[in-house]
């Protein structure tokens, strides 16, 4: 005899699903509605379709801000992924050193994003911060508010000082969860560290880094608060990134119809990109799925 189900269980979903619906759902259907008008005034609002759309698209600034996100966020997804997982394989898997580097990784996370642009602000100063003093005193011409390229690079390893622990205690968890059987055998097999660490550790940690890789593309993608304290998106315009030209469009010029439009196809590269990352990460776990039993 089948067991009766019981579906009372989704009136606990329920309270979810309207929570959703009112935070989520709703405003973007506002943004969708004001993409395809021209927010002349409150009272006043003309009906432009794909307008705004066609114009973000040809737009020549947005279009090198975009090339200027995609290269900021792949120059730091190649930095804090193996300077993390190489960190992780460093630390001790238990005892109180463990516990307290731990601590003192995860610190630089618990610091709010504007603190952490005016910390690099006054750190990469020539006149009081130690490092633009200790780059002066190594004889290089370094000025992040004057020179693009040492604006960009203190920018990135901004980020890469502030978000290299979220990777660390991401594969620093993802080795703990590794059974000790699997290092014993590797040990009774004769196998190299290199060994270990390709056949054992790298296929292990190959959901942690996936999650690591989309949680770092994302944050990395839509970053605002950082850059725009330490240098205002200048000199010039490189380090001025996607989500600063959307904030100067919807606030600065309040051009909220515009802004709207812009919000949704920022919304869809970020999107389409993380799908095709986790396709390609994990396109290796379905191909083995996919093999019959006994098939190598």
């Amino acid at each position: 005899m089948e067991k009766p189900r019981n579906e009372r269980a989704w009136l606990l979903v329920l309270p979810v699903c309207l929570i959703v619906a009112f935070s989520a759902i709703l405003p973007l259907m506002t943004v969708v509605n004001y993409s395809v008008q021209d927010i002349v005034s409150p009272e006043q609002r003309v009906f432009v379709g794909w307008e705004w759309f066609k114009d973000i698209l040809r737009d020549p600034e947005l279009q090198a801000a975009f090339v200027r996100q995609l290269v900021f966020s792949a120059t730091v997804l190649a930095i804090e992924l193996p300077l993390g997982l190489s960190i992780a394989l460093c630390m001790p898997r238990s005892g109180w050193r463990a516990s307290l580097i731990t601590v003192l990784v995860g610190m630089p996370l618990l610091i709010p994003w504007n603190v952490v642009g005016t910390i690099w602000q006054v750190f990469a100063r020539t006149d009081i911060g130690l490092g633009g003093a200790a780059l002066h005193g190594l004889g290089l011409d370094y000025n992040y508010a004057s020179h693009s390229l040492d604006a960009w690079l203190t920018v990135v390893a901004m980020d890469v000082w502030h978000w290299t622990p979220l990777v660390v205690l991401l594969c620093y968890g993802g080795l703990r969860a590794i059974p000790e059987a699997y290092y014993r055998a590797a040990a009774i097999d004769g196998a190299s560290r290199w060994a270990t660490f390709r056949h054992i550790e790298l296929p292990k940690l190959t959901g942690v880094l996936t999650i690591g890789v989309l949680l770092r593309f994302m944050d990395s993608f839509v970053i605002y608060t950082e850059p725009f304290v330490l240098t205002g998106g200048g000199p010039g315009n490189s380090t001025t990134f996607l989500s600063q030209h959307l904030s100067t469009m919807a606030v600065g010029q309040f051009d909220l119809g515009r802004a709207a439009a812009f919000s949704l196809v920022y919304f869809l590269m970020i999107l389409v990109v993380c799908y095709v990352f986790y396709n390609l990460m994990t396109r290796g776990e379905r191909d083995d799925l996919a093999k019959p039993e006994g098939k190598v």
